[in-house]
């Protein structure tokens, strides 16, 4: 410990966030091989975590930090934090919004484009030196398709306002109807797969979503269906979606998320008729610099005593709780 500063547990591969921090904090970055050794020496020492959500911190992780009084996540989504578990602790959880919407936003359009058109594969034309020997053949289009967003939050209508510029028809699914939104709303994913032929995906992860998309909604979007996953790797039954690409119940797949990244399906490796990155949406200097400054400017507010900037909806803190 450092003068008596307060502790923070960062859980890795954020290093221009912890060098931000350590300006006023004492920081331990734990990665999986020394985590267990860190909770056990020091875990009652530690006041906060920053973490990039990719361990998963649950009722049994807190149980081994009681002095924690906060979980700043460098992400929007935070499906690996126990919430509640965490609410019932009283432990306040971050999230990184806003700050990525257009990013994401962008590079949405770009995968769905890059799927719709087959750009990946005919990159790949051109290096083969196939060009050589005739055309690359002709593909689908966008002009002729309906759109459909699985999600209509912060992201989503981002995305829908850039959509609407190709002047292609726009529905949406989620929970309840969005008042500000003059998009058709579906409250059954099924029956909007079944009117349009491309789904978008962006919804949270969790227990609440997954296995969203399964077979019987890929086998609504039919033979002509496009998917595209900016979301998480949960929302999708994989093994399904793999099963309708391969079988040409679904035309093409353009995917940024995986159900157990960073392992991609060998199945998937195969395909020609699906787009595969690697979990990027967000990953440019700009953004990437913009969320960890979030992280950081969370963990101070809080330890400054003005409460949190951004909680998630679930945490227990309120404005003027503290």
């Amino acid at each position: 410990m450092q003068g008596g500063r307060i502790r923070v547990l960062s859980l890795g591969e954020m290093a221009e966030v912890e060098r931000q921090l350590e300006a006023d904090f004492d920081v331990q970055r734990a990665g999986a091989a020394d985590l267990p050794r860190v909770l056990e020496e020091d875990g009652p020492a530690f006041r906060a975590i920053a973490t990039r959500g990719r361990d998963r911190i649950d009722a049994a992780f807190l149980g081994r930090l009681p002095a924690l009084e906060i979980i700043a996540n460098f992400g929007v989504g935070y499906d690996s934090i126990d919430v509640s578990a965490a609410s019932r602790r009283g432990i306040v959880v971050t999230n990184t919004p806003d700050v990525l919407n257009d990013e994401v936003a962008d590079f949405a359009v770009a995968l769905l484009l890059a799927t719709v058109r087959r750009l990946p594969q005919a990159d790949r034309f051109v290096r083969e030196g196939r060009w050589l020997s005739g055309n690359f053949p002709l593909g689908p289009t966008l002009r002729d398709r309906t759109v459909g967003l699985i999600g209509m939050g912060r992201i989503g209508k981002r995305i829908a306002r850039r959509l609407s510029a190709f002047e292609v028809p726009i529905v949406y699914h989620s929970r309840t109807p969005q008042a500000d939104v003059a998009y058709r709303h579906y409250p059954d994913l099924r029956a909007m797969a079944n009117d349009v032929d491309t789904l978008v995906a962006i919804v949270p992860g969790g227990s609440a979503t997954r296995h969203l998309v399964d077979a019987s909604v890929l086998a609504a979007l039919g033979p002509r269906g496009i998917f595209i996953n900016v979301a998480r790797g949960s929302v999708v039954d994989q093994p399904a979606l793999i099963d309708a690409l391969r079988s040409g119940k679904v035309f093409a797949a353009g995917l940024d998320v995986f159900a157990d990244e960073p392992r991609v399906p060998q199945a998937l490796l195969e395909l020609d008729n699906v787009v595969l990155l690697p979990h990027i949406g967000s990953a440019t200097h700009h953004t990437r610099g913009l969320m960890g400054r979030l992280v950081v400017d969370n963990l101070r507010s809080w330890f400054a005593g003005r409460g949190p900037l951004t909680p998630v909806p679930e945490t227990p803190w309120r404005q003027g709780d503290r």
